[in-house]
């Protein structure tokens, strides 16, 4: 997912080192882990430690709150099934830490997938979700993404997402249809797909036009309807019940 830079001038044909990402960046993003299983958290960080600042990790809930508050990360990649506190694991962490690093986002890493952990985890603030089968260069990826303020998680989760706000009850079923109104019919099939978790690239295939359109019909999305970003997006579907 890294690309080279190119500036436009010649360049010697050997050089004395090749920038990594991190090195163009001087603030890289500052993360912190939350794991109760020792080796995995020791894998993650090493994995994770070339492209990002690990600023704390955790293996207990009143741990990973005191961590957060502490540190501060950008990005918190948060297990869900986490001892201590009261029984409440990663949806606890998150709840008891939001007021104290408003700034930080939450990404779920767990080796669940049922839609009941997903949900917990999603309705108390997660910005995305990714099962512990995913790949160092996707994890990577996603924690980026989250950084940047998408929603992300894969296709096969996305649908428990929708379920778990569906199944949060709420309000009084779908609310405001002349809002879903405003969209063309081309921007509501790329509303559902964002939705799902779907990438931008994703959906380009599965619609056949170009990314370029795709980035098109989602700014226009968002601006329509009020929007910042994807997560926000995902959550405004769900609560319509309209993917």
């Amino acid at each position: 997912m890294q690309h080279t830079r190119r500036d436009g001038e010649p360049r010697p044909a050997t050089t004395a080192k090749q920038p990594a990402a991190e090195d163009v960046n001087p603030s890289p993003i500052r993360i912190g882990v939350v794991d109760d299983h020792e080796m995995f958290r020791a894998g993650v960080i090493a994995t994770l430690q070339p492209h990002f600042a690990i600023v704390g990790q955790a293996a207990d809930v009143d741990g990973s709150v005191a961590m957060i508050d502490r540190t501060q990360p950008d990005v918190v990649l948060l297990d869900v099934h986490v001892p201590g506190g009261q029984g409440g694991g990663g949806a606890e962490i998150l709840a008891r830490s939001q007021a104290l690093a408003p700034q930080s986002v939450f990404l779920a890493l767990s080796v669940s997938d049922s839609p009941r952990d997903v949900g917990s985890v999603i309705r108390a603030g997660a910005q995305g979700y990714v099962t512990k089968t995913i790949s160092a260069a996707d994890l990577v990826s996603s924690i980026r993404q989250v950084h940047e303020g998408y929603a992300v998680f894969s296709p096969k989760l996305a649908g428990f997402v929708l379920s778990a706000f569906q199944e949060g009850g709420g309000e009084d079923g779908p609310v405001h249809d002349d809002e879903l109104d405003r969209l063309s019919s081309r921007e509501q099939e790329v509303m559902r797909l964002i939705a799902r978790g779907y990438t931008y690239r994703e959906v380009a295939g599965e619609l056949f036009i170009s990314i370029k359109t795709v980035e098109t019909h989602v700014s226009s999305v968002l601006r329509k309807l009020q929007l910042s970003n994807r997560s926000e997006l995902t959550r405004w579907a769900a609560d319509r019940r309209i993917v």
